[in-house]
């Protein structure tokens, strides 16, 4: 005869909405911003999906929509018991994500590139995009032909090649994985996070 087997404990929603009345940390208090994103997201086939906040993650995990994969190492006090806070979660239903282009635009070739001048090096959030070659002169806005650029190197190029210009790129430019733009944003990238990130350089 079939036996019914316990099932794990399931939060309410009402339970959820009081717990993050009275939510804390436990462990280094006012650190953490509860509302960023710092929660890496799994499809159900363990492949990236997105980033959640702590409050989120901790929400989809306490009333059945994903399970922990990773734990932080950082708590929440509940009116229970103190609560681990996620560092990467599986959502137990499969989201269907349409097989669309990444955008491109300023923003994601920026953080494609790191935030780097692709002729210098030079760090920062107030990069130019430059036309490797040069638009006037035929170049396309692709993925494969656009660079971040600091605006002196921008400048010393001109409506030239970088080779014309006796500058040279850091890298060929090629359109950007998902799992890149995902976390470009992150000032590091947690190192239980790379099994589901294995094309991320070390930073």
């Amino acid at each position: 005869m079939a036996t019914d087997h316990p099932r794990a404990p399931r939060f309410t929603r009402p339970f959820c909405a009081s717990v993050w009345n009275s939510l804390t940390l436990l462990r280094y208090p006012g650190a953490v911003n509860l509302d960023s994103p710092r929660i890496l997201v799994l499809n159900a086939g363990y492949e990236p999906l997105g980033l959640a906040s702590v409050k989120r993650a901790v929400i989809l995990v306490m009333n059945g929509s994903a399970e922990t994969v990773e734990e932080s190492g950082e708590y929440l006090r509940t009116p229970r018991a103190p609560y681990p806070i996620p560092s990467i979660i599986r959502l137990k239903r499969l989201i269907r994500r349409p097989p669309g282009r990444l955008a491109l635009n300023r923003r994601n070739i920026l953080r494609r590139d790191a935030y780097t001048c692709q002729y210098c090096g030079k760090k920062g959030s107030d990069l130019t995009v430059d036309h490797v070659l040069p638009k006037s002169r035929g170049g396309r806005g692709i993925w494969e032909n656009l660079v971040a650029a600091c605006r002196p190197c921008n400048l010393k190029k001109k409506n030239r090649t970088p080779e014309e210009a006796g500058m040279k790129l850091a890298r060929r430019p090629a359109a950007p994985r998902h799992g890149l733009l995902l976390v470009a944003d992150l000032p590091s990238l947690p190192e239980a996070w790379r099994t589901y990130l294995p094309d991320i350089e070390h930073r």
